[in-house]
């Protein structure tokens, strides 16, 4: 389950960015994808016959496998720079260590020929979540053939919820947000792999877990909304799965009924909090219990968790909980224009939206087929779930703190040591 992957993604945390280069970035990319986009001709054919050498010879000649290989790096590079997940101009022949986002990718190595020969059909619910990540920034040519066609030219929601956020961001700070960055640096890692997977670079299949693929990076601090619950058990009862949307069903009636309350209480949370400067201690019990309930509806019908959750809300009645703070001060600015200041977090949360739905979809055959969720795609789902949530929180005034973007959980800080003791010395000069 935690077994490293061979496709690894490399992060330098430097969030700094040019701002000349930032207002210029797509003029200034026209070369790299003219580069690209002659490059991804002749990939399509070093495709077909690495395809065909290593159903022959049961491994990829070197010299296709390390033409391929800097293919899947250049790309990874080019769409670094373009959704400013990375700074410095990309060079043109894809080297190992030359880029701050970089892609390590395996020696070849003996691959199974029944695996080789269906690599198009295998790939495809890895190809259908990078498309909606859109990470990497490949694009192989069009074809009716048994490669088929596949396209990672970074069209994905995310990658241009990140590219085009990131661009006000770092035009107005000269810093990339981290929480962008991580997600961006997410969706280039998990498309370089599919993308190596596709063409026989490795015979490892993609792993969408963003903890693995982002191991290594920074934690962001602890939320005020997080997640908590017992994420190590992913079995799945798979008539519950069958029938997920058809059980579903109660629930989505009844949300739909509390958010008709849940917005009139909005309202009135968001005038009491401006006027008084804290939200009443009544409408915020009621607006959490409400954020908590939809988290838990989602987490089962997008196939995080598996019991039929309650239908109140509770803390600690589901696998898959939310921690959310008490009423707090907050900022009357803040607090005022809370919905203008929500939309570039709801930009991002439609685009996790759509990876959830491709997530789920996926799961659902996965669990039919085995009875338990991958763990990968359930640590993307709850990923995307928990910032949701995080939205939810921030838009219904239950906390100050922004959404953060990162797919990676925030980090407990460590608690200071105990001061250590002085020893004690009785002396005439040094009295105890």
């Amino acid at each position: 389950m935690h077994v490293e992957h061979p496709v690894k993604l490399v992060v330098e945390d430097d969030l700094r960015r040019t701002r000349l280069t930032v207002f210029f970035r797509l003029i200034l990319a026209i070369p790299l994808f003219i580069w690209l986009f002659l490059w991804s001709i002749a990939a399509f054919f070093a495709a077909i016959a690495n395809w065909v050498a290593t159903l022959a010879s049961g491994q990829p000649p070197e010299g296709l496998h390390r033409f391929l290989c800097k293919y899947v790096r250049f790309s990874a590079h080019v769409n670094a720079y373009i959704w400013l997940v990375a700074n410095p101009y990309p060079g043109f022949v894809g080297e190992e260590g030359e880029y701050p986002i970089d892609i390590v990718l395996p020696a070849p190595t003996p691959q199974p020929r029944w695996t080789t020969f269906f690599r198009i059909f295998i790939a495809l619910p890895a190809l259908l979540l990078s498309t909606a990540l859109g990470g990497a920034g490949g694009r192989l040519p069009a074809s009716r053939g048994r490669r088929g066609t596949y396209s990672s030219s970074g069209g994905g929601a995310l990658g241009l919820a990140v590219g085009v956020l990131g661009w006000f961001a770092s035009l107005a700070r000269g810093v990339m947000p981290k929480g962008l960055r991580d997600a961006g640096a997410y969706s280039v890692g998990y498309s370089a792999q599919a993308l190596a997977y596709l063409l026989l670079i490795t015979e490892r299949y993609p792993n969408s877990d963003p903890t693995a693929m982002l191991e290594g990076v920074e934690r962001p601090p602890v939320h005020a909304v997080h997640l908590v619950g017992d994420a190590d058990d992913l079995r799945f009862s798979r008539v519950t799965v069958f029938f997920r949307i058809l059980l579903a069903i109660p629930h989505i009636i009844w949300l739909a009924l509390w958010s008709v309350v849940a917005i009139f209480a909005a309202i009135a949370n968001w005038f009491a909090t401006l006027f008084t400067g804290t939200p009443p201690a009544g409408l915020h019990r009621f607006l959490s219990r409400y954020v908590r309930y939809t988290l838990h509806v989602y987490a089962f019908l997008y196939l995080a968790a598996n019991p039929f959750p309650g239908f109140v809300g509770d803390e600690g009645t589901y696998p898959l909980d939310l921690v959310l703070p008490g009423p707090t001060r907050q900022n009357r600015w803040k607090t005022g224009f809370r919905f203008f200041l929500a939309i570039p977090a709801w930009i991002v949360n439609s685009a996790l939206g759509w990876g959830l739905a491709v997530a789920a979809f996926l799961t659902w055959f996965y669990a039919l087929a085995t009875g338990r969720a991958p763990w990968g795609l359930r640590n993307f789902s709850a990923y995307a779930l928990r910032y949701a949530a995080q939205v939810d929180a921030y838009v219904l005034l239950l906390t100050e703190a922004y959404p953060h973007a990162s797919p990676l959980e925030g980090a407990a800080s460590a608690p200071e040591p105990a001061p250590t003791p002085a020893p004690v010395q009785a002396s005439v000069d040094q009295p105890a």
